[in-house]
């Protein structure tokens, strides 16, 4: 019908706009936190790009239901304004008739919310997890960032370069503090190397500078000068990447009977789920009325969703805790959203229905 292509058109360029908004919103926001985290050196820069990978994979479900919600809602309420629902119902057409259309244009984006949900996001989780677990398994010096503090060795040990060559071969301008054998020692140089021994061993080869010696809480110190002082870089012990629910692909989530992978699997479940009721409320909330403002049915609709949102997130904890039972909590909050669906589809068919049979 050209009432259906017309329909999903309008949908499909109103998702287009706010897909784009919320990427970039999300997508800045997400950046901006890395980028703190990089100029603090708690990750690598180039770290950054892959890490911002990973987080929009993981909160894209969440993108797809957003912008579906919206975007039906604010197709129906511009045709609300417009008063062309004025006329679709003096052709004695019911609400219900934009289920059709609504349907047809949310189920492939209920079936791309349901793979990502199911296998791109828990991918998306274990690779993360793996990648940062790679990134602190390197040896120290390649964690140092031009002008930033840097502990390594849980706090034993702090490195401060102001300059570096882009293969880490050479440092101008080095601090480093350490505590040995309860001696708090400080060195300081204006130039160093990198040096590998015979064994595969790392140095940093300090040139020119001074190393002060002193003992906590006591006034005595050493001061020493040198032309050359070696301090052994090494490598963090590698650690396995313990296992999260987040993380399991969706075969080994169903076969995992604890508490924890039973609210995974309620989430991962209730996403596609949430999303498709929700574009089936946007009809009925996109109701308009010119003389009251265009605005209260959008501040309803965002109620709803967040209503909706934080009951799903409050049922996935009660279940990781043991508080619900996991055949209860997959369905009873979707349950629960259905009786509104059902309750303002009922109230503006009644609504409408009295105004057609006086127009007939």
């Amino acid at each position: 019908m050209i009432f259906d292509r017309a329909a999903r058109r309008e949908f499909a360029q109103a998702a287009a706009g706010i897909s784009v908004v919320l990427l970039a919103i999300l997508t800045s926001s997400q950046l901006i936190r890395l980028l703190k985290e990089a100029a603090g050196g708690r990750i690598a820069p180039e770290a950054v790009a892959s890490m911002l990978g990973f987080s929009a994979l993981n909160f894209m479900p969440i993108l797809l239901s957003l912008t579906l919600f919206v975007s039906v809602l604010l197709s129906l309420s511009r045709a609300y304004r417009d008063s062309e629902m004025v006329v679709w119902f003096s052709c004695g057409r019911p609400l219900t008739d934009w289920l059709r259309p609504v349907l047809k244009f949310a189920l492939p984006i209920v079936l791309a919310i349901a793979v990502l949900s199911s296998f791109l996001s828990p991918w998306a989780n274990q690779s993360r997890a793996e990648y940062k677990q790679k990134l602190s398994a390197r040896s120290e010096l390649s964690q140092i960032s031009p002008g930033v503090f840097r502990e390594t060795k849980k706090g034993e040990r702090v490195f401060f370069v102001e300059a570096m060559a882009d293969d880490a071969s050479q440092v101008a301008n080095v601090f480093l503090a350490s505590m040995q054998e309860g001696q708090l020692g400080v060195v300081m140089s204006n130039s160093g190397h990198q040096e590998i021994a015979e064994n595969g061993d790392r140095f940093i080869v300090l040139e020119r500078g001074r190393r002060y010696e002193v003992e906590p809480g006591t006034p005595q110190f050493k001061v020493m000068e040198f032309e050359r002082y070696r301090v052994r870089v090494e490598n963090a012990s590698v650690e396995p990447t313990e296992s999260s629910p987040r993380g399991l692909p969706i075969h080994e989530l169903i076969q995992d009977s604890s508490n924890k992978a039973r609210g995974e699997l309620l989430w991962r479940i209730g996403m596609p789920v949430s999303a498709l009721i929700l574009a089936l409320l946007a009809i009925p909330l996109s109701y308009v009325n010119p003389r009251a403002g265009r605005s209260a049915n959008m501040l309803i609709a965002v109620l709803i969703y967040a209503i909706y949102s934080n009951l799903i997130s409050v049922a996935q904890a009660w279940v990781a805790q043991g508080k619900l039972s996991f055949w209860i909590g997959v369905w009873a909050v979707h349950a629960m959203m259905l009786l509104p669906l059902i309750f303002l589809f009922y109230r503006r068919i009644a609504i409408n229905m009295p105004w057609q049979r006086k127009q007939s």
